[in-house]
């Protein structure tokens, strides 16, 4: 049967054909066609649903039997359940069509009613909005005829997970043209099969209730899909929860869940509202969260969040990790199972001590992390990139207790025989059975390696380096007794300036100069006051004199001079008797300050020079242990062989990230030298055919 729904596939997509004719763009298909798909899947389950009771109970009294399907809870339609008239035998007159129409829909029980947007005021959600479409397309007069194509596909005989697959090919294609599914990724059958089965393979079928849940369950299928996979394969009964903030993949999803038992699909924002299933935890999670979407609209409300689910927050363009955080935290403790689809970037985005690196640490501090697996790319239908699972166990066997499996899948495909959207290769039986088997196994292989979680741990070790000179030497500052009474390095030599200069090197003049006895002349338009002045000009042209430059030179008010010697790296000293004194590496900093009149001083502007030592901020990536003597003795070796400067250490910074190219990295085979010289000989040959040609 699952294979002959796919052949109304062709003729939900010719509804469309009224739709261009009527100048409706493309990328609006998706609101003019779900109400009416909606439509269908709900009349088509009402009348399976009344012909099985009418099988069981008889139509012989009909409150009776209107009452019975009442208490099922799958929703009611008057002229369904009761007349037992359908969409199509309304569409068979088009002269009471409006009339009939219009009372058919609002036959609909309150919550189908609710759902598909029957007659919502501006100020309600309108989810699916059947009434705003119905009256879009009466004034491009195709109502009718769009109704009356939409009649013609009869989903009676086909059971929930047949609809639900039709619905989901549907629903691909609507993301492909649609402007308004950014980050939202469709998770194909293949896939929905592959984390079925990991997630068979990992649990006991010990036949208790088992609940699934979704956080960002879209229009359902991936929740829906593995729900049916799972019972497929064992006997434990399901239950299965999801949330959607979509208006109309909620009211889809919504739709769907009537006609299932012990489900329950939530409207809102995931992310904010935490009053759905506050008081709920579940036995195994799915999820194919928006990647690439930022949070900013609701920036403020995760901030304040006090739920205690967010360890850190990722980088607010991408809120993959935010929907992960909360997954988790919904997971139950003792047995909890989610499998995570999500793109490359939460593999290693973020440095050491950013959110999504402080998320990942907490994930594998946790041991929460049981697998990651690499998906083939063009495996999903609007993006062709990279997409892995991560695999979460909240209660790993002990062999597997601090160990992650990474299992490379990206080679485990089929072409399709014809593409859908972005979608060109598929996983079939064998692809995934290949992966659930490493998954389980737990081994090292081509495609497949175990790791110490600690692998992916490192430190990032900031220190303060000292330049030094030719020598090996830096600057040396005096000591001084600090408060304590400790005697520690000052921070600079001061020196009082009498000149400063940048000598032109051509001509030996001075090129630009100060001179602490020269007075300036100072535009008084433009500079009322000397603090105008100093604000407006000086400040910024005394510290554009640059030490390093060949033509520095500095003069104290001792006369002794100060250059810097590029060659050396070295600040040099002249005495007054021209002998040299190499002071080692530093630098030479001129700063001033305004200074107001006082009741024993005029104002003034004062020039100085500081010598100091070169240091800068830098840090090493280095590899950690989870024994502290061990990474600190690691730190140690690491400085010792790698950095020769003088350094000072300053934070350390525990970072986790995953790299797959890295550890499944397969070197171009280079050929052998003699193939590659018959190689050049080819060309020589061929390049003198060439020339010859030209000659002639």
């Amino acid at each position: 049967m699952s294979i002959n729904i796919m052949k109304y596939e062709s003729d939900v997509w010719k509804t469309a054909d009224l739709l261009i004719g009527a100048g409706i763009k493309q990328s609006d298909f998706p609101k003019f066609m779900m109400p009416y798909f909606a439509l269908l899947m709900v009349e088509s389950r009402l009348i399976r649903e009344a012909d099985k009771l009418a099988e069981d109970i008889g139509k012989d009294d009909m409150e009776d039997f209107i009452e019975m399907f009442k208490l099922e809870g799958l929703g009611y339609n008057d002229y369904v359940v009761r007349k037992g008239k359908t969409l199509k035998d309304i569409c068979k007159n088009d002269t009471t069509f409006d009339a009939d129409f219009d009372s058919y829909l609002k036959s609909f029980d309150l919550e189908t009613q609710y759902l598909l947007g029957v007659d919502k005021s501006n100020e309600e959600e309108k989810f699916l909005d059947i009434s705003g479409t119905n009256g879009v397309l009466k004034k491009k007069r195709i109502l009718f005829a769009t109704v009356q194509a939409w009649s013609e596909i009869d989903l009676t005989p086909f059971n929930n997970s047949e609809i639900t697959t039709l619905e989901e090919h549907i629903k691909r294609k609507w993301a492909d043209i649609s402007a308004e599914t950014a980050g939202e990724q469709y998770t194909p059958d293949d896939i929905i099969s592959l984390i079925s089965e990991l997630i068979a393979a990992r649990i006991e079928d010990n036949g208790q209730f088992l609940t699934i849940y979704d956080a960002t369950c879209g229009g359902g299928n991936l929740l829906f899909g593995v729900e049916d996979k799972i019972q497929e394969t064992t006997s434990r009964p399901t239950a299965t929860f999801g949330q959607e903030w979509n208006d109309t993949l909620y009211a889809l999803a919504k739709i769907e869940s009537r006609f299932r038992r012990d489900t329950q699909i939530e409207y809102g924002n995931t992310l904010t509202e935490t009053g759905k299933f506050f008081d709920k935890s579940f036995n195994v999670a799915v999820a194919n969260p928006p990647y690439g979407v930022d949070w900013k609209g609701y920036e403020k409300e995760i901030r304040k969040d006090e739920t205690g689910r967010f360890v850190a927050l990722p980088s607010i363009s991408d809120g993959q990790f935010l929907f992960t955080q909360h997954i988790l935290s919904k997971l139950n403790e003792e047995d909890g199972f989610a499998v995570i689809v999500h793109n490359g970037s939460t593999l290693f985005s973020g440095d050491a001590g950013s959110g999504e690196s402080n998320i990942r640490k907490h994930f594998f501090d946790k041991d929460w992390v049981e697998a990651i697996i690499q998906m083939p790319t063009d495996e999903f239908f609007n993006t062709g990139i990279y997409t892995y699972l991560w695999v979460f166990n909240k209660n790993k066997p002990a062999e597997r207790k601090d160990k992650v499996i990474l299992i490379n899948g990206s080679d485990f495909w089929e072409p399709l025989k014809k593409s859908k959207g972005k979608k060109r290769r598929q996983m079939n039986p064998e692809n995934r059975k290949t992966i659930v088997e490493a998954f389980l196994n737990f081994e090292d292989s081509e495609y497949a390696r175990v790791f110490d979680k600690w692998e992916f741990y490192y430190n990032k070790q900031a220190i303060t380096l000292t330049a030094v000179d030719f020598e090996g030497k830096a600057l040396q500052m005096p000591d001084k007794i600090n408060r304590n009474g400790d005697v520690v390095e000052e921070k600079a030599i001061k020196l009082q300036v009498k000149t400063v200069a940048i000598l032109d090197t051509l001509n030996k003049e001075r090129a630009k100069s100060y001179n602490a006895r020269t007075q300036f002349e100072v535009d008084a338009e433009k500079y009322p006051t000397l603090e105008d002045f100093y604000n407006g000009y000086f400040k910024n042209w005394i510290a554009d004199f640059d030490y390093t430059d060949d033509a520095f030179v500095l003069i104290d008010e001792d006369g002794i001079a100060y250059d810097y010697d590029k060659k050396r790296e070295t600040i040099v000293k002249t005495g007054k008797s021209q002998e040299k004194e190499f002071l080692g590496n530093g630098k030479i900093l001129i700063k001033s300050k305004y200074s107001k009149a006082t009741k024993t001083k005029p104002e003034q502007i004062e020039v100085w020079a500081e010598l100091v030592k070169d240091r800068q901020k830098d840090y090493e990536i280095i590899p950690y242990s989870p024994v502290e003597e061990q990474n600190s003795q690691n730190i140690a070796d690491f400085m010792a062989k790698y950095v020769t400067k003088p350094f000072e250490y300053l934070e350390n910074t525990v970072g986790v990230e995953l790299n797959f190219n890295k550890v499944f990295y397969k070197p171009e085979e280079l050929p052998e030298i003699e193939e590659l010289q018959a190689n050049l000989l080819a060309l020589d040959v061929e390049l003198e055919e060439l020339e010859k040609e030209l000659e002639v």
